[in-house]
């Protein structure tokens, strides 16, 4: 990533940009594509292929260049820009193994600093300082050498995806139409990708020190509120935002245009429990993406704890022993993450005669419970690590308030909390994606997980995705809308 310093005048920063857009409104946006594959490869690859989903093209490459247009088109439908936004896009052997892939980034590839009254400079991505300039800031600007050093977003995604040594039997699914099954949908995720490139991204900031990497604050910043430390990012000291991206459930976004959007948000679903032995908080829950689905209200079960077996990789990877059978069988073993897939922790359950599961983060934040088992049969939900700790102390606390042949026992319902929003902190203000321990990449340049219904901007591409930014289905453009898009 170039960091291309801003040098005009006030006169000709935002100051003159914002008079001129109230004379006149922005154009359309145009988005061009610059494939920078060589012959034979990538976008050029030649191998036949059958038309699939809305998708007509013959030769693997012309798919591939197909999706890109296609969803270049869905934001140049919803941005305003008269300045060209230019996307190099490649394809390259990225890293991959039988069961794990990388399967492509993007970004903005020129940062510019923008000054504005009453703020001080700050960065933007390349394509956004231009719509707001009204000019192409790289325009003349001698190249780096690598053909495309004036570009506004670079983007890569890996051709080897679904071979057998790269995510074997998940390749990119290249219809236009959202039915990939166990493919992977390349239109979504090049569209999240895009997202990334036209600014949703925090720019100029290590997220594992906190320091502003060229000195400036990015305009990402502006909208990030802390909630433990009541400041922005633009009012803390990088201490204080190296703490707030590892700060679960705690960092939201304050811009106008997507708070107001955010009530498409459903209201937050919560594991109940009534205890002979006191109240129990509520607990917030993710549903499974496995397995039944689960009912919005209704009783859940009895809540059980079991042991850790010898030998498991982690807790309940291994089939229940007699011991955890007697505990699980005909309630809701409470299962912590780690050691093996959540599929298999909930098969386990299922077999020893579990009714539900309810799978316990191992760090702090909430997750979505991933994973795919046509052999599950009963309903799971995921929740905070540390709503599970205070679900297993309250299934030991109820036990003295039973009888000497039937311990005392604590039973769970699924409810609905109307007065939160899923994915949004008390105020209704969407979360940003901030687990702890800090992931690299995806650490506050993400709504968080918890959002429901999924938004495109979550760190993982979600099988109930469509290509709709704007609500009610969606809240990046929004977002980006509040950035000054």
């Amino acid at each position: 990533m170039q960091m291309n310093p801003f040098s005009r005048t006030a006169a000709r920063s935002l100051i003159a940009a914002a008079a001129a857009l109230t004379c006149l409104a922005a154009e359309a946006a145009t988005i061009k594509i610059q494939s920078r594959d060589p012959a034979g490869y990538g976008f050029n690859d030649p191998t036949p292929v059958k038309p699939v989903g809305g998708n007509m093209g013959t030769t693997l490459g012309e798919q591939r260049m197909n999706v890109y247009r296609h969803v270049a088109d869905v934001w140049a439908s919803k941005l305003e820009s008269d300045v060209e936004i230019t996307v190099s896009a490649g394809w390259e052997n990225l890293a991959c193994t039988a069961t794990t892939a990388t399967l492509g980034s993007a970004g903005a590839w020129n940062i510019w600093i923008l000054e504005e009254p009453g703020q001080e400079p700050t960065l933007y991505p390349q394509a956004l300082a231009n719509k707001l300039i009204g000019e192409n800031l790289s325009e003349g600007q001698p190249d780096d050498g690598s053909g495309y050093g004036n570009v506004d977003i670079k983007t890569q995604f890996n051709a080897r995806l679904g071979q057998p040594d790269c995510l074997a039997g998940s390749p990119f699914y290249l219809g236009l139409d959202g039915n990939n099954g166990d493919e992977v949908d390349f239109a979504a995720t090049l569209l999240h990708e895009l997202g990334h490139g036209l600014g949703f991204s925090v720019l100029g900031v290590s997220t594992s020190s906190g320091n502003r990497v060229y000195g400036y604050p990015s305009i990402w910043e502006r909208f990030m509120y802390d909630n433990t430390a009541k400041k922005t990012w633009l009012q803390m000291s990088a201490a204080e935002r190296k703490a707030s991206a590892i700060n679960p459930l705690q960092l939201a976004w304050t811009g106008p245009r997507t708070v107001a959007g955010a009530s498409m948000l459903a209201s937050l679903p919560v594991v109940k429990s009534a205890s002979p032995a006191g109240t129990v908080p509520t607990a917030p829950y993710t549903p499974s993406v496995f397995g039944p689905a689960v009912p919005s209200t209704g009783k859940l079960g009895v809540l059980a704890v079991i042991a850790t077996q010898a030998g498991e990789l982690g807790p309940g990877c291994s089939p229940f022993n007699a011991a955890n059978v007697a505990a699980a069988k005909g309630k809701v073993p409470i299962i912590s993450r780690g050691g093996c897939p959540f599929t298999q922790k909930v098969k386990n359950a299922q077999d020893a005669g579990a009714v539900a599961v309810v799978l316990a983060n191992n760090v702090a934040g909430s997750f979505a419970p991933g994973g795919a088992d046509s052999s599950v049969r009963i309903p799971s939900v995921g929740v905070t690590q540390e709503d599970g700790a205070t679900l297993k102390a309250a299934v030991a606390a109820a036990k003295p308030y039973g009888t000497r042949s039937a311990p005392g026992q604590v039973t769970a319902s699924l409810a609905i909390d109307p007065n939160r929003k899923a994915g949004a902190d008390l105020a209704g203000r969407p979360l940003l994606y901030t687990p702890n321990p800090l992931v690299g990449g995806s650490s506050v340049s993400h709504f968080d997980v918890s959002a429901s219904p999924n938004l495109l901007m979550e760190p993982s591409i979600n099988d109930d995705l469509t290509l709709e930014v704007t609500p009610p289905k969606d809240l990046t453009l929004p977002l980006l809308k509040d950035l000054g898009w």
